[in-house]
């Protein structure tokens, strides 16, 4: 059986494609602090067909704690633009391993000459609830009658030591519109509510804390003159005729959200823009009562500036800021204006702000998507969101609080960013550059974006990974829609593997200081750590988490004072 079926256990960091190779070195140990997620792979290759070959994970104390998927392999056919750096895997078309699929029955099927991969998850529970120490662990494939066709063992030491609550914001920005155009079902029914919430505790469950509420429809990656399906938690009532007209509230789907957020330890809410992309030039789609018929009130026709919207933003804003005084979330919301805005679209969004400002007497924070310095140095608002690819302009320039995005754009300086051609790696390496920059927040624009560019079509996420030929394979969502909730992709497990990183050295800096932390995190490197310089290949990243992960046991030890 060893000359037909070969075996070999991973990192989490190897994208094992089923048309190369494995040259990957194997990996048969690690370690993982108490109330973390530590995941590695098995490959595994035939000779010819087999199919229906068996999957088991063996342990003595982890059993229950081990979870295993099989990693699917998708289509791409942007898989970045013409000028990209060189820290990629490739740049050919064709089959990237990405979902994680549930093991149907608990087997997987092997093609001939191709390598392919289980996805290996342990779930370690808070303190008490698994014991520190050595933890064997053995991964075994059998045929349909029980005969065993090869395993591969693994040794995960659990450090005792708990990793602290996520301090840092982060959000990938969560659509109601594409679960309920995806699944088929009516916005806002039960079933689009059931769905909602299944995605939420997903959400949750992978590090996101902080979540997009559609006030109105989120004025989104839309082209001039088109909108979202509306998904609008607000409820608008036009009253009174002419000058004296007046607007009503219903905050019941908002507190209905609030309250399925709060059930699934979500507790911060990034309110939608209240203008439109690019510029805050128009209001978003604003649909209400208006004598019995539900009509359109604003949208790309209405001036962002205009008497009308800014009577509505009078009337609403502090309505909006009664409920969130009555359910205690003053502590809790965030603000947005516009997404992206330049500074050809300088005076336009100063309107805004100007307006949203006074209304809200500055307690919230304002926060968005951006570039140029001038916006923050104005004032315009409190929490710059910056590119990474410029976000060094606003570090020499001390903003704080800061915050941190990327998007399809970061490609061309080695800098953070998840597309499927990129290395793992340089996905899970934001989260040392978040840490020792401190970057307060961190946001990107695709959770669940299953339609094109501009949101012009629906798209089977499955077959279309680049929003019809518009981003590289990788920027528009992390999850696939499967039959009843979210199929978790590779980029997912090593986004959450980085914001894991970065709790673990905040318990370090506990004990040693950051200063000693950031001394650790560079004493082998070439110089100092930044966006775009970095130790590449996983190499420097799983020697770090395993430095740190003995200094934290060093400091349980009483060897250092936490």
């Amino acid at each position: 059986m060893a000359q037909t079926f070969e075996t070999k256990c991973v990192h989490s960091l190897v994208k094992v494609f089923a048309d190369e190779e494995l040259l990957e070195s194997a990996f048969h140990e690690g370690s993982a602090l108490l109330g973390e997620y530590y995941s590695f792979q098995v490959a595994y290759r035939a000779a010819y067909l087999m199919k229906n070959i068996r999957v088991f994970a063996e342990s003595p104390d982890l059993e229950g704690a081990i979870s295993l998927r099989s990693v699917g392999l998708v289509p791409s056919e942007l898989t970045n633009y013409n000028d990209p750096d060189d820290y990629l895997l490739r740049t050919t078309p064709g089959l990237y391993p990405d979902p994680l699929y549930p093991l149907e029955d608990g087997t997987v099927h092997a093609l001939p000459k191709q390598w392919r991969s289980v996805w290996v998850t342990v779930k370690l529970g808070n303190a008490g609830a698994i014991a520190h120490g050595e933890h064997p662990i053995r991964i075994r494939f059998t045929d349909e009658s029980g005969e065993e066709l090869g395993s591969e063992s693994f040794r995960l030491r659990v450090i005792n030591a708990e990793l602290p609550e996520q301090r840092l914001l982060h959000t990938e920005w969560f659509y109601f519109d594409c679960l309920a155009t995806q699944y088929n079902v009516d916005i806002f029914s039960e079933a689009h509510w059931s769905l909602i919430e299944t995605y939420v505790a997903h959400y949750a469950e992978y590090g996101m804390n902080l979540i997009l509420t559609p006030l109105f429809s989120p004025p989104l990656e839309l082209d001039y003159g088109k909108y979202r399906p509306t998904v609008q938690l607000i409820g608008v009532k036009r009253i009174g005729h002419g000058q004296e007209h007046g607007y009503q509230f219903d905050f019941s789907l908002l507190e209905r959200w609030v309250e399925l957020c709060h059930r699934n330890d979500i507790h911060r809410f990034e309110f939608s823009h209240l203008f439109t992309q690019w510029g805050a030039k128009h209001a978003p789609k604003i649909m209400a009562e208006v004598e019995g018929e539900n009509v359109q009130i604003f949208g790309w026709e209405t001036d962002a500036a205009g008497e009308e919207y800014n009577r509505f933003l009078t009337q609403f804003i502090p309505e909006l800021e009664q409920f969130i005084r009555l359910h205690g979330l003053e502590q809790s919301c965030y603000f947005h204006l516009s997404d992206e805005p330049t500074l050809h679209d300088l005076e336009s969004y100063t309107k805004a702000s100007t307006l949203v400002r006074s209304l809200f007497n500055g307690e919230y924070p304002i926060i968005d998507a951006l570039s140029e310095f001038e916006f923050y140095e104005k004032g315009l608002l409190t929490h710059p969101v910056v590119s990474t690819e410029h976000i060094h302009t606003y570090i020499a320039g001390k903003a704080d609080p800061l915050w941190a995005y990327y998007c399809c754009c970061e490609y061309k300086h080695n800098e953070s960013n998840r597309f499927f051609n990129m290395p793992s790696a340089r996905n899970r390496m934001i989260g040392v550059q978040l840490y020792k920059h401190n970057i307060q927040g961190f946001l990107h624009w695709g959770y669940n974006h299953w339609y094109s560019q501009r949101s012009r079509r629906v798209i089977d996420p499955f077959t279309v990974t680049d929003a019809d030929h518009a981003f590289p394979s990788g920027d528009a969502f992390l999850v696939y829609p499967g039959k009843e909730g979210p199929i978790t992709s590779i980029r997912l497990e090593v986004l959450r593997e980085a914001f894991q990183d970065i709790r673990a050295l905040q318990l370090l800096e506990s004990c040693i200081g950051k200063e000693a932390v950031i001394a650790l995190l560079e004493e082998e490197m070439a110089g100092p750590l930044t966006f775009r310089d970095y130790e590449k290949g996983s190499a420097w990243l799983l020697r770090m988490r395993q430095r740190v992960n003995q200094w934290i046991h060093a400091c349980k030890q009483g060897k250092f004072s936490c």
